[in-house]
């Protein structure tokens, strides 16, 4: 997709959305027509069904046009925020299979990413989604690659975390659209002392660590190796058991194995939380033979066990988005 050909652009703000992603992206375009001095973009705050949608402060954008009421627009961004799943009804996943069999390009801010992978919108695709949602969206949807960076354009799709990161979608299709200069004075009217680019990693919760603790920390991070020994990591990263172990206790203040552990069952508390996924299927995806070790290292870190976890915190409406994810536009 050429950023560089967008004029038009509708919000679709879902129920409970990120404010401060979506008015980022607003203000940028706002201010992009002021100190050009001329319409160079146009934009539209969407709705379902026409009525403004309360952000996740309570806060409500207007005025808002109806989802099906809508111009064609050169991009529409699926705005996302808390509680998504409860916010992706059959009707939105309608609306942009619609729009998608019609060449709209379409794409997502925080994490609307979800409404167009429930609508198999992003299969095949790379994809930008916050880092805190990545964990149960990708256990989710195994046929999208999801990236870790700030936003990504692939052919028709654009997707951008969330926070201020829009800032810096924005301001790459202002750059594209109406030159550098330009975009540095929109940055600048907002101070934004630096423009990101969008393959820069967003910052996730790790911790500052010397390379190869950093290299041993990807590696016990990336669930298709689960369950890997302590021995086998110090080997990947040049180091031996014991030197890895001083790494972890000097800046992690614990063993590899407690804080291996602790990584696949945070994992899996996600996903007991976030997803409808079996608590046995959970297990396993998390590194566990059986789910009797499963149960027994969960009671262990959180006094409980994975059963009670998922009948105190039921999954609402994830029924119908496996449903809405089994077909395709």
């Amino acid at each position: 997709m050429d950023l560089g050909s967008l004029h038009s652009l509708a919000f679709l703000t879902l129920p409970r959305y990120s404010m401060i992603a979506c008015v980022n992206g607003i203000e940028v375009l706002r201010m992009a027509n002021r100190l050009s001095g001329r319409d160079a973009y146009a934009w539209d705050v969407v709705t379902p069904d026409g009525a403004p949608a309360p952000a996740s402060n309570g806060l409500t954008l207007q005025p808002t046009v109806a989802l099906s009421a809508i111009a064609r627009p050169d991009l529409l961004l699926a705005c996302g925020g808390v509680d998504v799943r409860e916010s992706v009804d059959g009707r939105v996943i309608a609306a942009l299979r619609r729009l998608a069999r019609e060449g709209v390009p379409l794409g997502s801010l925080c994490t609307g990413a979800f409404a167009l992978a429930s609508a198999g919108l992003l299969r095949g695709r790379r994809c930008a989604i916050h880092w805190e949602n990545l964990t149960a969206i990708e256990e989710e949807f195994r046929e999208i690659e999801f990236t870790g960076e700030l936003f990504t354009v692939d052919r028709d799709r654009v997707t951008c975390t969330g926070g201020i990161a829009p800032t810096s979608l924005m301001l790459a299709m202002v750059e594209a659209r109406l030159g550098a200069a330009l975009a540095a004075e929109v940055a600048a009217q907002f101070l934004v002392e630096r423009v990101r680019a969008g393959s820069e990693r967003q910052r996730s919760a790790g911790v500052a660590a010397p390379e190869k603790l950093e290299a041993a920390l990807r590696m016990m991070r990336d669930p298709d190796a689960w369950p890997l020994q302590a021995a086998a990591i110090a080997r990947s990263v040049g180091l031996s058991a014991r030197q890895l172990e001083r790494l972890f206790r000097r800046h992690l203040g614990q063993t590899p194995a407690a804080y291996a552990s602790g990584i696949r069952l945070d994992r899996a508390r996600t996903l007991l939380r976030e997803t409808a996924m079996p608590v046995t299927a959970i297990g396993a995806a998390c590194g566990y033979a059986t789910p009797s070790r499963f149960s027994a290292a969960y009671r262990g870190r959180f006094g409980l066990p994975p059963n009670h976890e998922r009948r105190s915190r039921p999954v609402q409406g994830a029924h119908d988005a496996r449903e809405s994810h089994a077909h395709q536009p």
